[in-house]
């Protein structure tokens, strides 16, 4: 399989930034003497012309919306190619291994998948056995691959430009964005995490000179902001400090982003205020909640009080913090939500929190690491197996409702670009009225051009 065209990556969907799951995979493959080609469904329609022509094809699924795009394309791939290998790769594969190995896949890999995926084409070259360290196939059953492996620089010489994907909008000017990552896998388990029952609580360094020369062709491709996408880039922080020394050393105009827990906000306080001097703009945190009972459920390793606190931290180093939400969970009250809400607002975070944020719901996708308490069982329902989750109801079918409604209208408030501070306070008169609370009035909102503008990516996050 050493033609062009022999072998093809899909990404499915990556979060409105230029897919690094085809970019690390195709360097790989192409210094191995393998020229392997990628496609961008996020953005490019998939010719038939190189479905037909492959024989091995990897779909990159990194995230539940990836599952769910890569299907469909699946379904397409088999009407057209019924002779190709199809792959599938990335944290959601081995979640959901079961079912894709019954719905047109040959194999799945997960955690460090670059040298198993090299492996697996070696393999099927020579018509030997399937049986590969971290490929998963229906006679072959394998965990993710939690091995160090080595790394080569990613090509993005074949993927879409830059400006096809997600910008940096600064408030008065947007900007071509980049995306890397210094580390893979994450330090802490938390339930509802994904991560969590792959890398099982390991984590593994990108080497420094690998993620710099990442870097670097990004800005020769016109990126003027880089986020970093680890699950959490202060799982590693004198290796993340010093990629942020070198980068701005390389590009002084350089700004950047990164994910970080709220319990590493307050672990390296100091950290900040050098981040920001080396050009942060922005830090997004996944607090999920304000309730304490939640985010005791979750294992979050924060509580309310931290949030507080971290909130602190950032604000002294001017480094903004952008949250993201579990927002509907089922111990997440009416009060909580609307606590969550007053929070959000008395804490000046309004135009801090995309307005998508407030409709996310708990997935418990197989796998999930919260199967494994007994207290799960009193509120799980069924497994959705297209759907890749298990299903659940609140007990309060208030907060059903609720959840509906606010997706509604987040949707519709996106589609007409309402004011986001708008939005938010149309969400907080929904839920104030399923408690029977006198309608709240929607107070006058500062135009959002007279405010202080929040830097963000301009597509919003969602799973």
């Amino acid at each position: 399989m050493r033609q062009t065209g022999d072998i093809l990556l899909i990404s499915c969907y990556e979060l409105g930034h230029q897919p690094l799951s085809l970019a690390s995979p195709l360097g790989y493959l192409k210094s191995a003497g393998y020229p392997a080609t990628a496609l961008d469904a996020a953005v490019d329609k998939i010719p038939e012309t190189a479905i037909r022509r492959a024989r091995f094809i990897g779909l990159s699924v990194p995230m539940h919306t990836a599952m769910r795009v890569g299907m469909d394309i699946t379904r397409h791939i088999r009407t057209i190619n019924k002779e190709a290998y199809l792959c599938f790769y990335g944290l959601y594969a081995s979640l959901n291994a079961d079912y894709l190995l019954s719905h047109g896949a040959d194999a799945v890999i997960s955690g460090e998948y670059e040298q198993p995926l090299l492996d697996l084409i070696c393999t099927l070259e020579t018509d030997a056995p399937i049986m590969v360290p971290g490929v998963r196939t229906l006679h072959h059953t394998s965990p993710p691959h939690l091995a160090r492996q080595s790394f080569v620089k990613p090509d993005r010489s074949q993927l879409p430009e830059l400006k096809r994907y997600a910008h940096l909008d600064t408030g008065n000017h947007t900007l071509l964005a980049g995306y890397t990552e210094a580390t893979r896998g994450c330090l802490h388990t938390c339930l509802h995490c994904p991560i969590t029952p792959i890398y099982q609580g390991r984590f593994f360094v990108v080497p420094r000179d690998i993620v710099l020369a990442d870097i670097d062709q990004q800005v020769s491709l016109g990126a003027r902001h880089m986020t970093f996408g680890d699950p959490d880039f202060l799982n590693g922080p004198t290796h993340s400090l010093k990629v942020l020394h070198a980068m701005h050393e390389a590009h002084p105009d350089l700004t950047f982003d990164f994910t970080t827990k709220v319990e590493h906000i307050l672990e390296h306080p100091a950290f900040f205020s050098e981040a920001r001097t080396l050009g942060g703009l922005f830090v997004i945190s996944a607090i999920e909640s304000t309730s304490d009972l939640v985010l005791d459920r979750l294992e979050k390793g924060h509580t309310r009080m931290d949030i507080d606190r971290a909130l602190e931290i950032l604000g002294a180093a001017d480094l903004p913090m952008r949250p993201s939400l579990v927002a509907f969970t089922p111990w997440t009250t009416l009060d909580g939500y609307l606590d969550m809400l007053i929070f959000i607002e008395t804490h000046n975070l309004v135009d801090h929190i995309d307005s998508v944020q407030y409709t996310i719901r708990l997935l418990v996708p197989p796998g999930s690491a919260l199967l494994n308490h007994e207290e799960t069982f009193t509120w799980l329902g069924s497994l959705d197996e297209k759907a890749f989750t298990y299903q659940w109801h609140h007990p309060d079918s208030r907060m059903d409702r609720l959840h509906q409604d606010v997706s509604e209208l987040v949707e519709k408030a996106d589609e007409t670009k309402e004011d986001p501070a708008l939005t938010f306070y149309r969400i907080k008169q929904k839920a104030s009225a399923l408690r029977e609370d006198a309608l709240l009035p929607l107070p006058t909102v500062v135009p959002f051009s007279k405010r202080r503008r929040v830097p963000r990516l301009t597509e919003a996050w969602f799973c």
